[in-house]
């Protein structure tokens, strides 16, 4: 990061791999970027030529629907050419590694390579390996960057600030690398991190990272700002961790009874895709106090700010 010289922070990194290496000032250029960007989705023709004649890559090992379909339409509405690798139709099934299919893209003039992958550390590797910039989707049970982002600038559109909010992260930690974005993000931006699930799915190890550790939601139910319900995982949860959803809906749902005894302004997020009646009630869900599709539609801004940034410096 360097200083303009008006003294206001400047993008410099090529690449965007996780919240932890950035800073408060890093954080705050990409959600003003995506500020900028926003109102581009209410004009009649929906384009910007901010990246004509650029190639963008969605490199997705995992599956993938929201963040894939944003970083799409987030680099058409760039003016980018969008190509969608599908590791099911590609010569990864033939044995290649993740590196050759990289290189591989990259020999085709490709500026930007998204890529979500079940390893943790992948986009790291890959960002060692290609020249052109990359984009981290999604890696492992590790971070989720994009994610983290819009989380944070959809409470800063909802509260005008995240210094002094206080958020409640709830549910299935231990596997969410959404949680750990979050965290990274906002304890920088100055809001208090509360972290609530059970503890084979929530270590006290967490506090080292400026968390708080709560094993009990109703303690704080009536405190935070922002509760934030994670999907529970149950492609990566082990049985051990997990004993059965009602248990894990009596006590860490979002149930009708839990959400009258929050703040009377609290307000409900959720990454997606959602476990109706598990983490939380449809009514919930879908009320007033949700800004669950307010996430799904600041998560294009952001990733159109993300992609332009990027490739800025080339």
């Amino acid at each position: 990061m360097t200083l303009a010289s008006d003294d206001k922070p400047r993008w410099t990194r090529k690449h965007l791999l996780s919240l932890e290496e950035l800073s408060a000032d890093e954080i705050r250029v990409i959600l003003d970027q995506a500020d900028a960007f926003k109102e581009v989705s209410t004009r009649s023709i929906k384009k910007v030529p901010a990246l004509r004649g650029r190639v963008v890559v969605n490199a997705f090992f995992e599956d993938s629907t929201r963040t894939r379909t944003s970083f799409a339409l987030a680099a058409q509405r760039l003016s980018a050419d969008v190509i969608d690798f599908s590791e099911k139709t590609s010569s990864t099934n033939k044995g290649e590694t993740l590196i050759d299919t990289a290189r591989n893209i990259e020999a085709m003039g490709v500026d930007v390579i998204v890529v979500r992958h079940g390893a943790a550390g992948s986009a790291h590797y890959l960002a060692r390996t290609v020249k052109c910039s990359v984009v981290n989707a999604g890696d492992g049970a590790h971070e989720h960057p994009t994610q983290g982002l819009l989380d944070v600038y959809t409470m800063r559109e909802r509260f005008g600030k995240i210094e002094g909010l206080k958020v409640a992260i709830v549910g299935d930690i231990a596997n969410s690398r959404v949680a750990r974005s979050n965290l990274w993000a906002l304890n920088k931006l100055g809001a208090e991190v509360i972290l609530v699930g059970p503890p084979t799915l929530l270590s006290r190890s967490f506090e080292q990272l400026g968390a708080r550790v709560v094993h009990d939601f109703d303690s704080i139910i009536g405190e935070v700002d922002v509760i934030n319900m994670l999907r529970v995982q149950f492609e990566r949860v082990k049985s051990s961790q997990f004993p059965s959803v009602r248990e894990f809906t009596r006590l860490f749902g979002l149930t009708w009874d839990r959400f009258q005894r929050c703040k009377k302004d609290v307000f409900i997020m959720h990454p997606g895709p959602m476990n109706r009646g598990i983490e939380i009630q449809s009514d919930i869900a879908d009320g007033p106090q949700s800004g669950i599709l307010q996430q799904v539609t600041n998560g294009l801004s952001v990733r159109m700010a993300v992609l332009y940034l990027v490739t800025s410096l080339g």
